[in-house]
């Protein structure tokens, strides 16, 4: 649950049986999950401990893809190969931003006014702009 991407197999099962233990779930587990699901639902799988098929996960949006075991590879080398054509100082704000929204004490509105403007006057920016105005793919240095 802490990835920024989750794709998974299309037998995969998902869930917090840690009450069946007889005690609650660690590492950020039920914090994340309402994160991801929202409350309602989330608080169900908790307190009940059952396991969701791939397919409820996709719907739920706990998963981005679901593809075959064989598929699982070449569906996250697909997006990784995406994402590396993109600037890192703008992928690096992103992330920045939207984590900010799930911080207490932050202002997720006011991290983002902040990253855009750190993008301006970097080499990924005018890479970026001058790469979109000569019609072809940029090229990032990511500074």
């Amino acid at each position: 649950m802490s990835c920024h991407i989750r794709i998974a197999s299309d037998n995969a099962r998902f869930g917090q049986p840690e009450v069946s233990l007889g005690v609650t779930p660690g590492y950020a587990g039920t914090q994340r999950l309402v994160q991801l699901i929202g409350k309602t639902k989330a608080l169900e799988l908790l307190v009940t401990g059952e396991m969701i098929k791939a397919d409820e996960a996709l719907l739920l949006r706990l998963v981005n893809y679901i593809v075959s075991q064989d598929e699982l590879s070449g569906k996250a080398e697909e997006i990784v190969e995406k994402i590396k054509t993109r600037s890192p100082v703008a992928i690096g704000g992103v992330i920045r931003s939207v984590n900010a929204y799930f911080t207490d004490g932050e202002d997720g509105f006011k991290k983002e006014v902040k990253e855009f403007g750190k993008c301006f006057g970097t080499e990924d920016f005018k890479e970026g702009t001058s790469a979109f105005m000569e019609r072809r793919k940029p090229e990032f240095p990511g500074k």
